[in-house]
């Protein structure tokens, strides 16, 4: 019996992303949230591992309220428990803010076997929260995994991807890993996953809660901070081809042509 606790974040849909033009800050209003991509793939090996060694899956987010929503998503999804960590405290949290968070909340949680992670946010895409983590809880980690090939005893037989093919690696229990899109497909929510999600008790927990220290939380606890977002320069004249896609290879060809003469 496997206890897995997968961390998920709500993050804004980057196919819908905006700058504010006078604060060039990533503008929220209006923008559609979903839970990171490959956190859903960190929370769909979980219930697989669950599936075949039995065990239970808990999924933890530090967010705001309205990550209810995407919490009750993930226990349609095949989650057993969610929980919540949500606190006013947590505000402008950086990588290094947001791994203290959570590890206080593993501790509080009783501890686990597995922690699964996605391998970033698409929001900030830093890939530093899961590795924060496993170094906070002294857990050992393996990064970028694209496939578990064993999960039956006290350790963990998983392939580790790299620039040139993909490593092996033998990992002992309690672990952290953190998975890339490769590891799985996952499912869609089930009717009957639905159902319960309605009814299920979303845990929330504040920063006392899990005994945080409120100068290691948020703003306070993060040694970087976001000074700007802004959209790169324009990299010179572009060219847009009209027509149907023969004409546009038709004006393509021209143009290398003319280039290259």
């Amino acid at each position: 019996m496997m206890k897995i606790f997968v961390c998920v974040k709500q993050v804004p849909d980057t196919r819908d992303i905006r700058l504010d033009p006078v604060t060039h800050t990533l503008s929220r209003e209006g923008v559609q949230s979903i839970m990171n991509p490959y956190d859903q793939h960190a929370l769909e090996e979980a219930v697989r591992l669950k599936e075949a060694l039995g065990g239970e899956v808990t999924v933890i987010s530090m967010g705001p309220p309205q990550a209810e929503e995407m919490l009750r998503l993930a226990v349609s999804l095949g989650a057993d428990k969610a929980v919540l960590v949500s606190d006013r405290a947590f505000a402008g949290a950086d990588t290094c803010a947001t791994s203290y968070a959570l590890a206080k909340t593993v501790a509080h949680l009783g501890g686990c076997d597995l922690v699964l992670c996605g391998k970033q946010a698409i929001d900030g895409d830093t890939a530093q929260v899961g590795p924060g983590l496993a170094a906070r809880l002294d857990m050992p980690f393996a990064t970028c995994i694209q496939k578990i090939c064993d999960a039956s005893g006290a350790s963990l037989v998983v392939e580790r991807m790299m620039d040139d093919g993909y490593d092996v690696v033998e990992i002992g229990l309690p672990a952290l890993l953190t998975v890339v899109k490769d590891i799985n497909e996952p499912r869609v929510p089930s009717l009957k996953g639905k159902m319960r999600a309605k009814s299920v008790t979303i845990s929330r927990l504040n920063a006392a809660d899990i005994g945080a220290d409120p100068a290691l939380c948020g703003l306070p606890g993060s040694p970087t901070q976001v000074a700007k977002v802004f959209p790169p320069p324009s990299r010179g004249h572009r060219v847009t081809l009209a027509g149907d896609i023969d004409q546009q290879i038709e004006q393509l060809v021209g143009r290398l042509a003319g280039y290259f003469s």
